[in-house]
């Protein structure tokens, strides 16, 4: 209990407390006045209703804070009209119980005039405004629903994932209408939500723009409650797009690295057999010659000589190329054109007789740059793949060479596209590896498209085969502008 001195200080503090005190029964009658209420204290009567003496109202006032402490037993805060308690500027009166044992005994009224509360207004409404731009910057799509579907929020994101104007999204657009699977996923979302306790993490899904395109998602969504009651859900959507295209180049580069490493062994193994055959093949032609020249040999021992020196001789041209490919000789690197070195290729084929019913169309971009390459290589590979086409395509059909530069004007790129059948995929994945061929038994070494493989490596580049079987198949090469010079090389730039 405070002492008679501390009683004295504290009545003190309340007669020049700058806010108006009054202290009710709960029947409504005054029981005593404090504060800054000098102005109207001798209006008032004690033991009088409060309602009567300050409005001369015959009951309650209908937004009176001390009702809702009556029915409560808890504080109350409610705006008060200007006329209230005398007060001349727009107010709040907050209202408090005096409780016993037996209950209130009496109810404080207490005014805090608007700037207060404006300040806190002030600073709810800087929170929200905060939160608002929060989640329009944020870098995922967010996008908030009711309970019936209704979009309530829809981020910046969200809009250029979707393809949805903002208003239009939360306007007209339901819910179900941004997934896929349209109002069926929407359920299997929710349900899954609600198994795993309102909250879904990392969740794998496609939704559909309003162009129709389907977008994978990774969503992390949770249900919005007031109480426990549902009231939203709201999901942030990943778009994987990016990430799924970076993956899947990461992952053409891998295949590229092991079709390297393989190359490059083949290449020593290659070279190795074709030393250790290379001298018994010279022996064989020669011995056969000289038999067929020295001895007067009957008709059929002169056709199987000349039998043997026919396999023998492609045996050795076998052996050439095997070399060829494993031989890593001094480039001979010059400027050089590839629009002229395609053309080049194109005139020393096109008078063949597997041409004659082949379209030729070129479509060869202007102004490319001259770039370093070894023109004979080069030359080599433009013609081993236009052959190529030229039979699969069995002298009937259209080839189209298309030239560019990359988007980043660091590569000049070469499309050569075929109406031949096509090859499968399981053909496809195979065609650069030595000694690989669909060609009957005799009519190819299988090492055509390793040499190239091998020729646009070394110029450091890289060569693709994309193929529909029965549509054709287009081979994508590309030589860099600027190859970077590499320790040890013996190249020179002319």
């Amino acid at each position: 209990m405070p002492t008679e001195n501390e009683k004295e200080y504290l009545i003190k503090a309340l007669e020049v407390f700058k806010r108006k005190i009054i202290v009710i029964s709960p029947d409504y009658e005054i029981l005593a006045v404090s504060g800054d209420f000098e102005d109207i204290k001798e209006g008032i009567a004690v033991r009088e209703k409060c309602y009567k003496v300050l409005f001369g109202f015959d009951s309650p006032c209908i937004d009176c804070p001390a009702n809702e402490v009556k029915k409560t037993h808890r504080p109350s805060l409610k705006s008060a009209r200007s006329d209230c308690l005398g007060l001349e500027v727009p107010s709040c009166m907050y209202s408090y119980p005096i409780q016993s044992e037996t209950g209130i005994n009496a109810m404080v009224m207490l005014d805090f005039e608007l700037p207060t509360v404006e300040g806190l207004e002030e600073r709810l409404r800087y929170s929200n405004a905060f939160l608002h731009n929060l989640i329009l910057s944020a870098v995922d799509a967010v996008i908030a629903s009711d309970r019936k579907g209704k979009i309530i929020i829809f981020n910046e994101t969200a809009k250029e994932v979707c393809g949805y104007d903002i208003n239009e999204a939360i306007n007209s657009v339901h819910i179900s209408e941004i997934y896929t699977g349209k109002m069926e996923q929407a359920k299997e979302i929710m349900r899954k939500l609600r198994e795993n306790n309102g909250k879904l993490k990392s969740y794998k899904v496609e939704i559909q723009a309003k162009d129709g395109t389907d977008i994978p998602i990774s969503l992390n969504a949770s249900i919005v409650y007031e109480g426990d009651s549902e009231v939203a859900t709201i999901g942030f959507f990943h778009d994987l797009r990016k990430s799924i295209k970076i993956k899947k180049e990461l992952e053409k580069t891998q295949i590229q690295l092991v079709q390297a490493e393989k190359m490059a062994s083949l290449g020593k193994l290659a070279a190795g057999v074709a030393h250790q055959i290379n001298n018994p093949l010279g022996g064989i032609i020669l011995f056969s010659k000289l038999m067929l020249e020295e001895y007067d040999l009957p008709e059929g021992a002169v056709e199987d000589l000349q039998r043997i020196l026919k396999d023998a001789q492609r045996c050795s041209d076998t052996v050439k190329e095997l070399l060829e490919f494993a031989r890593q000789p001094r480039q001979n690197i010059r400027l050089n054109d590839i629009n002229s070195a395609i053309s080049r290729t194109l005139f020393l084929l096109e008078n063949q007789t597997l041409f004659h019913n082949i379209k030729i169309e070129k479509l060869f971009a202007d102004n490319l740059p001259l770039i370093p390459t070894d023109i004979r290589q080069v030359n080599h590979v433009f013609m081993n793949i236009i052959l190529n086409a030229a039979e699969a395509m069995e002298g009937n059909g259209k080839l189209t060479i298309k030239t560019n530069t990359s988007d980043d004007n660091k590569y000049i790129c070469i499309e050569m596209t075929d109406t031949g059948p096509g090859i499968t995929d399981d053909v496809l994945s195979h065609i650069f590896e030595p000694f690989y061929t669909t060609k009957e038994a005799g009519k190819g070494t299988g090492l055509g498209l390793s040499m190239v493989y091998s020729i646009v490596e070394t110029h450091q580049g890289s060569i693709t085969a994309k193929s529909k079987v029965g549509e054709g198949t287009t081979f994508l090469i590309k030589f860099p502008v600027n190859p970077v010079q590499k320790n040890g090389e013996n190249k020179d730039v002319h």
